[in-house]
């Protein structure tokens, strides 16, 4: 688990890390570089969930990398999908990440909702779901190595 004191009011007490894969986690199918050492570390701390559509094809080796097996999302109401995922898992514990239309629905879920910048796009919609816009992929991890950012983000 990983404690964040936003405020004496609001503590996030976060067990779940749900992520999207392509254009998240990966560009073209790809991992960038640098994440799967970055998700070793937060395996440590919280359970790790990937959800992907696999629209590369790709996703197989991905989940070798990381040492993980993603959840397939099925055609169809894919937002949707991965908002009820986020909700069975208890919405409150969970940390969302995503860039895609597909991820808004996730991200205004959880407890906190984290978008980043991606190669290939970040969709406005989620954009305006998330509670914090990251410039990339490995700023938005590195938040957990340092929570004083978070709560120096939100803290009203």
């Amino acid at each position: 688990m990983i404690e964040i004191e936003i405020s004496e009011q609001k503590i996030l007490r976060l067990q779940h890390l749900v992520s999207d894969v392509n254009g998240t986690l990966a560009v073209d199918g790809v991992l960038i570089e640098g994440v799967a050492e970055q998700i070793e570390w937060l395996k440590q701390h919280l359970t790790v969930h990937l959800l992907t559509a696999d629209t590369h094809g790709k996703q197989a080796v991905i989940d070798r990398q990381l040492g993980l097996t993603a959840v397939r999302i099925q055609p169809g109401n894919e937002a949707g999908q991965k908002a009820e995922y986020v909700r069975r898992l208890g919405a409150e514990n969970v940390v969302a990440l995503g860039q895609g239309a597909n991820d808004a629905a996730m991200l205004k879920e959880a407890a906190l909702g984290l978008c980043v910048l991606s190669p290939e796009g970040t969709a406005v919609e989620t954009l305006l779901a998330a509670d914090l816009l990251l410039p990339d992929i490995h700023s938005a991890l590195a938040l957990f190595t340092h929570p004083l950012r978070i709560r120096a983000s939100l803290r009203k």
